[in-house]
């Protein structure tokens, strides 16, 4: 009929990604840190996206703590780029004191690693940022290295600081874990809200009231229509993998 309206059945928007990497340095964080003697494993990138994909299905099912961990990750986030912009501005200082007759072009590997990204939070994507920044200023401090600007120690310790700072970053990720609680839950004061409290600790009041979310925490699903909840303690990938398996979509248009 003219007047029935058309029915649109669109699916959910898709983009291909990658991410190439030039620096062993910055491969070595993608994957990750073993375990060994006197030191934990430290998860990927990989992990790490992971991570935020299941803290944003938390925030998505009205978990509060899920909204705690969004802006302490958001915070890290935002220290994580200061540092690594300090370190870029010290990495150009020593690449200024080339001679004006000297033309340095950039040092590209030629044979990169291209790595497929498949990322579903935003905090995921800010860390690919950061890892990016980095792969970029690794591959400046080696050229410095090379062309005499910096020595071997200077080199060392300015990978090792910004390897540190993305290293931290994912380590605080690493601790996340969904309390299956809702915010109802805490206003009725029930069982599972105080088993929350005692486990995970007290949360500031403007975020248990939800006043208080990421500038990037998702849209609260209607009761009835919340995504399944995230595992509370799902196994990480592998820090093997070479890939993150995430699926992008277009739930946050979803208002």
């Amino acid at each position: 009929m003219a007047n029935e309206p058309l029915q649109l059945n669109l699916g959910s928007l898709r983009s291909a990604m990658s991410l190439t990497l030039h620096t062993h340095h910055a491969s070595r964080i993608w994957h990750g840190r073993a375990p060994a003697e006197g030191r934990p494993g430290i998860i990927g990138l990989n992990g790490y996206i992971s991570a935020m994909n299941k803290m944003k299905r938390g925030a998505e099912q009205d978990d509060p703590y899920s909204d705690w961990w969004m802006l302490r990750i958001e915070e890290k986030l935002a220290d994580t780029k200061g540092r690594l912009q300090t370190l870029r501005e010290q990495v150009d200082q020593a690449l200024s004191d080339v001679p004006p007759a000297l033309s340095l072009g950039e040092n590209m590997n030629v044979q990169p690693v291209k790595l497929p990204l498949f990322v579903n939070a935003q905090l995921g994507f800010m860390a690919v940022y950061l890892l990016a920044d980095y792969d970029d200023l690794a591959r400046k401090l080696i050229l410095a290295h090379h062309t005499a600007l910096i020595d071997r120690s200077t080199l060392e310790r300015w990978l090792n600081d910004g390897a540190h700072a993305l290293r931290s970053l994912f380590s605080l990720a690493q601790q996340y874990r969904f309390s299956g609680t809702t915010r109802d839950d805490f206003a009725a004061k029930n069982a599972a809200a105080r088993a929350a409290q005692e486990k995970f600790g007290e949360l500031p009041q403007d975020v248990l009231e939800g006043t208080r979310r990421s500038r990037f925490a998702p849209p609260v699903a209607r009761r009835g229509n919340r995504p399944e909840a995230p595992a509370a303690d799902a196994p990480e990938p592998s820090l093997a993998d070479g890939a993150v398996d995430t699926t992008a979509q277009d739930e946050d248009a979803k208002a």
